[in-house]
């Protein structure tokens, strides 16, 4: 109940600090990319229950010959480059936070095609509200590897606690005044989630 408390009033705040922010953000992304200003997408929640992300868009949508969408890289555009790099593109999931779907604290929500690929260890990543910002966040964001994440997010749910929460709130802002672990090396973000790889047993 606490922690349901902090989000609560945490993202009320958020909203009316971070307002001209996501003024400018919606205007930018009008003007650079046209409508519609905001990227949704069902994403797994709590116990794998989805429910719908609402972010900035950052991504053009560009097609290929195919009427496919181009690459990641190649659909990024300077704007959407500048508010993920700023973390502006996420201001729009308070909405989510204060609808309960997610919390300002926890394992960022990844896409619904990743859940059937976790283990049983990085499924407990779960047991606990998809948050705005999350441990792994704090400690290398997208420079590390999928799995590396992934036990950071269950270390997460093992230990939460209010305190931790704004320990790693506080680490955000100046994770995203540094500008560090945006994307993966050589990619737009990261690369996509294909399953751990299960070592062969010896005989």
């Amino acid at each position: 109940m606490l922690k349901r408390l902090m989000d609560i009033v945490g993202a009320l705040a958020g909203g009316i600090v971070f307002a001209p922010l996501m003024l400018i953000g919606a205007i930018w992304v009008a003007c650079s990319m046209g409508r519609p200003i905001l990227f949704r997408q069902r994403r797994p929640g709590l116990n794998g229950k989805p429910f719908e992300i609402v972010k900035f868009r950052t991504m053009s949508n560009k097609l290929d010959a195919d009427g496919n969408p181009l690459p990641d890289a190649q659909r990024l555009t300077a704007a959407g480059r500048f508010l993920r790099a700023t973390s502006i593109d996420e201001l729009p999931e308070l909405w989510n936070v204060l609808k309960g779907d997610m919390s300002l604290v926890g394992p960022r929500p990844l896409l619904m095609e990743y859940v059937p690929l976790y283990s049983a260890h990085q499924a407990r990543r779960q047991e606990v509200r998809p948050g705005l910002t999350g441990w792994a966040q704090v400690n290398g964001r997208n420079a590390l590897s999928w799995e590396s994440k992934f036990d950071l997010d269950v270390w997460y749910v093992d230990n939460r606690s209010a305190l931790l929460d704004l320990r790693i709130i506080g680490l955000t802002v100046l994770m995203v005044l540094k500008r560090t672990g945006v994307s993966a090396e050589g990619e737009a973000t990261m690369p996509k989630f294909t399953g751990t790889r299960k070592e062969q047993p010896t005989t």
